[in-house]
């Protein structure tokens, strides 16, 4: 995936919420994390969102757990989007990410 591929406003993140590159382009290390990004856009798209909305929760998540894997921060962000925004209740979490359809 390249830039092209990516709305601006997301390719431009910088510091520690980069997106991974190798040689320019985009480098998942499992098709999860692909998805996880995939996911973010297609909540902050359907919500109606300013990309801020999201990457301000991004920041916040990895400045909380910077040990924490990266993409995992990424799904955690967009955790608490979806509660914060009542897109999903907290206790359907666990429901919703494990529906079928789901592989890692």
């Amino acid at each position: 995936m390249s830039d092209g591929a990516v709305r601006p406003e997301i390719a431009a993140m910088r510091g520690r919420v980069a997106l991974p590159r190798s040689n320019g382009e985009l480098v998942f290390a499992a098709p999860w994390e692909g998805r996880a990004l995939a996911m973010a856009i297609g909540v902050v798209e359907a919500l109606g969102l300013a990309w801020d909305e999201f990457r301000l929760r991004l920041i916040a998540e990895i400045a909380a757990h910077p040990k924490r894997p990266y993409y995992e921060s990424w799904l955690a962000a967009l955790e608490r989007l979806v509660v914060e925004r009542d897109a999903v209740s907290a206790d359907k979490l666990p429901e919703v990410a494990s529906s079928p359809g789901d592989s890692a």
